[in-house]
């Protein structure tokens, strides 16, 4: 759990930092995942145990590495420019020395998009310290509920559905901020339809409903027009309460 990238790319305090990590480490386990097989760990809690690594992969990482993949600039603090090389660190088996007894076993990395850059610097490197290199499975990006071009945050409790909210808040905050690619009026929306490349409520549902016959229904019937947008967000609200 990267409560330290928390810290550095945030105006949050190392506390609040630390106690998102503890939050998003419940919604994990409350998933079902089983706690035998899941060693889940807080970066500020476990980077000693990693630290040998840490500085053979920074070693590899010049400043101007950093600057053109991740963007970094002279105005950015310099914990910026050695997170890479924290966040490569649990690609490898012998960060867990307590776990795996071999340091070469072959990781495997689930991630959205947006963590791509780190983990194409991790493959870079990886050869140049004789280890192995990771392989990545990028899943599709859940917008938050602004729309595409945000991110969901654990400081912004508008952005998310918590697992922890009521039917209530689950029902307000679909309502009132998941953003709608439908018209701005009935009449513009009976016109031309939705766009469900930008519209949440359909891209949530893309995810939530598993029936795919009323999937593809909604599909037709949204972005037609037919259905409206208060029709799809009650649709998603159902759904997310039943969750």
């Amino acid at each position: 759990m990267t409560d330290d990238e928390k810290f550095l790319w945030k105006d949050i305090s190392v506390e609040d930092a630390y106690r998102f990590t503890r939050e998003n480490a419940k919604d994990i386990i409350a998933l079902g995942f089983d706690l035998e097989k899941t060693f889940i760990f807080s970066d500020f809690d476990y980077v000693g145990h990693m630290y040998r690594n840490i500085v053979q992969i920074a070693r590899c990482i010049t400043g101007s590495t950093s600057r053109a993949v991740f963007g970094f600039s002279d105005s950015d603090n310099v914990g910026k420019f050695s997170f890479p090389a924290i966040q490569a660190a649990p690609s490898f088996s012998s960060s867990f020395p307590h776990i795996f007894r071999q340091n070469k076993l072959p990781c495997l990395i689930p991630c959205a998009i947006d963590q791509d850059p780190y983990f194409r610097v991790t493959r870079d490197v990886a050869p140049r310290l004789g280890l192995l290199k990771p392989a990545l499975i990028h899943s599709k990006f859940f917008p938050a509920l602004q729309g595409q071009n945000t991110k969901m945050s654990a400081s912004s409790t508008t952005s998310a559905i918590y697992l922890t909210d009521t039917a209530k808040e689950i029902k307000t905050k679909i309502n009132k901020y998941a953003f709608s690619g439908g018209g701005a009026t009935i009449e513009e929306h009976r016109a031309n339809g939705a766009n469900l490349d930008v519209d949440v409520p359909f891209q949530w549902l893309r995810f939530f409903l598993l029936d795919d016959v009323k999937l593809e229904h909604i599909r037709q019937e949204y972005g037609s027009g037919r259905m409206l947008t208060g029709e799809i967000k009650k649709e998603l609200i159902s759904i997310l309460q039943h969750l």
